[in-house]
């Protein structure tokens, strides 16, 4: 075999890799953006770091974790009302909003049983006298 056939197969055998290489992405399920409405959140941003720094002023953590039990424990006072979106990165199908009432004194218990089990991302947004707070914890189920 000459130098000719030599460059000419391995440009051949490039040009297959890359078609193969482009046809596997394309086919590929499961890619998803985080959110369905990335830029509105975006422009949001600043009020959930004003959120975020509102409930770091507390000095209490919020949100607590007890695998034994795999539920979540929610530090609020008596009478708020909150939302609890559990987000799962890897698949927002399986993405979760939960209203939470806190109407007892203490600690309130959110069970997480019916989760698939993996990486999640609690995020609680709640509001107290007017002022709106927002916290965050990863988890592992």
């Amino acid at each position: 075999m000459d130098w000719g056939k030599g460059i000419l197969l391995t440009i051949i055998g490039f040009v297959a890799l890359i078609m193969t290489l482009v046809v596997i992405s394309v086919r590929m399920d499961g890619i998803e953006l985080v959110t369905e409405n990335y830029y509105e959140e975006e422009i949001k941003y600043q009020d959930r770091i004003d959120q975020t720094n509102q409930a770091s002023s507390l000095d209490k953590e919020v949100i607590s974790y007890d695998a034994q039990n795999k539920s979540v424990l929610l530090d609020l006072p008596n009478g708020s009302e909150a939302m609890l979106h559990l987000f799962r990165p890897s698949d927002s199908s399986l993405d979760q909003e939960l209203a939470v009432s806190v109407t007892e004194i203490g600690k309130t218990s959110v069970s997480l049983l019916q989760l698939k089990s993996g990486y999640w991302r609690v995020k609680l947004s709640w509001n107290v006298d007017g002022v709106d707070y927002y916290e965050e914890k990863k988890i592992t189920i």
